[in-house]
């Protein structure tokens, strides 16, 4: 019988038990083995539901004790860096969540234990395996966007705090507030469809409008009204790349506008694709008139299961479709967008952005 990969789980919430512990359980090659969580009872309810026997308050000891082959980081994202280094120190491969890191620095430290382990480390990013993103990114490396000089991205929701007092709006806990959080969504995937280019400068804004609102919270998300909120709520920018290129951002919690909205756009010299909310068109030109095209997806173009998909590259040393060094990449950019917000001014970037 092939031996199975065993596997364990930090961080027992939502995100935690919707996507990773289900994205993992139905695969024939891998074994549930663990779960930690600083909050017994919740590690202890997602142990008895899904029949997990070793259940952990310190993934330390989880990870001297149960020779695992790779983890899950589910936790907030100041504990990103910590967790993630420790298991590849011990030899262990990590799927963790968006973003990589709260800053930059972070990030490096991940990458160089990642490069110095030998083991691999996925970064979470859901967005870029679906069959509208991979449809999109073959569509650009097939040239039929020409060169790509505009793009835009965002994310904005009328209503959508994560609740006043979760360590979403606690910035030493997030290291940040809704660019961190939604922006990692859209933003990252834009530079990734565009092929990772090079920043030049950011110029960005950001706003802390509803910090003591009761009534744009997420649905589901309740928050404390005393407690701390130290983050933007809404976020805006734009970013030019070094080949001419510029991206625009904005992303809000909550704000006063007609509809909640999803999307990206890139605008090249021979075509331009737009994704919003869940639909993709192609704006280009035949027979000297301008043409709007709306891809039917078929059996061709599938998503890509995320879980598989980095089972895979562990059991054949393919790398994945988000590796740590994309984490340091848009790490470093997001750091240069608040340094631009602290400053009221345009930030422009050091070599060290680049992807190796």
């Amino acid at each position: 019988m092939e031996k199975k990969l065993r596997y364990g789980l930090v961080g027992a919430g939502s995100n935690a038990e919707k996507k990773h512990l289900t994205g993992y359980l139905n695969l024939p090659h891998v074994e549930l083995v663990a779960i930690c969580d600083v909050n017994m009872a919740s590690a202890n309810r997602l142990a008895e539901k899904y029949n997990i026997p070793g259940v952990y308050s310190d993934y330390t000891e989880m990870l001297q004790k149960e020779n695992l082959d790779l983890i899950s980081v589910c936790t907030p994202n100041f504990l990103h860096a910590d967790i993630s280094i420790c298991a590849l120190e011990h030899g262990v491969n990590v799927h963790c969540e968006k973003p990589l890191a709260i800053n930059g620095t972070d990030a490096r430290k991940i990458s160089e234990a990642q490069i110095k382990s030998g083991k691999k480390l996925m970064i979470g990013l859901n967005n870029r395996f679906t069959k509208e993103a991979l449809f999109v990114k073959e569509y650009i490396e097939a040239g039929l966007l020409g060169d790509i000089y505009e793009a835009k991205a965002g994310w904005i929701r009328r209503s959508g705090i994560p609740g006043r007092g979760t360590w979403f709006t606690n910035k030493q806990l997030a290291g940040g507030g809704v660019m961190i959080d939604l922006g990692v969504h859209y933003f990252d995937l834009v530079l990734y469809l565009m092929g990772m280019p090079t920043p030049s400068y950011i110029a960005g804004a950001a706003h802390q409008t509803y910090a003591n609102s009761t009534t744009r919270n997420r649905n589901g998300y309740v928050g404390n009204r005393n407690g701390i909120f130290n983050v933007e709520d809404s976020a805006v920018g734009y970013l030019k790349l070094e080949n001419g290129a510029s991206v625009s951002l904005e992303f809000s919690w909550a704000s006063n506008i007609e509809k909640d909205k999803a999307y990206y756009e890139l605008i090249g010299t021979k075509g331009g694709i737009k994704y919003e909310n869940g639909e993709l068109t192609i704006f280009s030109e035949q027979l000297g008139t301008c043409i709007d095209i709306n891809p039917k997806l078929g059996a061709s173009h599938k998503s890509i299961n995320e879980f598989e998909h980095f089972t895979h590259c562990i059991l054949t040393g393919e790398e994945p479709l988000a590796p740590a060094e994309h984490g340091c990449y848009f790490m470093n950019i997001i750091d240069a967008y608040y340094k631009s917000v602290e400053q009221n001014k345009p930030v422009f970037f050091p070599e060290l952005v680049g992807v190796r």
